[in-house]
């Protein structure tokens, strides 16, 4: 319990040192990788009994040749390939804007130094790292946030571009 205290209290410092910013960059960040477990949880989950499903509905049919054949199997791998790219647009925005909601709190610091600045002078410099943490800080999850973001999605992404060539292989068309 003491370690969950201790681990609370830091996370509170730090969000007070690195400013009101820090919450955006945090709910960008919840809401990303919330998709990005769906995105992981469908594929593992749910999409291998929907390829099943397509592979035994094509072996069912009877005419595998003609041109209204092959007209279905498209229409099953462009449906099963939208099912597999669905919020992976959202997740690769999300990604880009973790480093520009950083940017937005280094704007927000450097107002904070020059109020201080302008209110105080030039001769606290306590009071002027106040600001210049709140500058960096924010900057620096943005760019944790989108660091994290880029490795995970693009691993998604190889596992969905795999998923559809699997798909388009076990459909032969003859």
């Amino acid at each position: 319990m003491l370690f969950l205290i201790e681990v609370w209290e830091s996370v509170r410092d730090f969000v007070s040192t690195g400013g009101d910013v820090l919450y955006i960059v945090a709910f960008v960040l919840l809401i990303m990788w919330t998709m990005m477990l769906e995105r992981y949880m469908f594929l593992v989950g749910v999409f291998p009994s929907i390829r099943k499903k397509i592979i035994a509905d094509w072996d069912a049919r009877a005419d595998t040749t003609s041109w209204y054949a092959h007209r279905i199997r498209d229409a099953w791998i462009s449906e099963a390939s939208e099912k597999l790219d669905a919020r992976m647009l959202t997740i690769r925005t999300l990604v880009a804007m973790c480093p520009l909601i950083g940017l937005l709190g280094t704007v927000t610091g450097m107002i904070a130094v020059f109020e201080t600045m302008g209110n105080q002078g030039t001769g606290n410099p306590r009071l002027m790292a106040e600001g210049i943490s709140m500058a960096t800080i924010p900057t620096m999850a943005g760019m944790v946030a989108a660091i994290s973001g880029v490795f995970f999605s693009t691993r998604i992404e190889g596992k969905v571009k795999m998923a559809k060539e699997t798909l388009v292989d076990s459909l032969p068309h003859h």
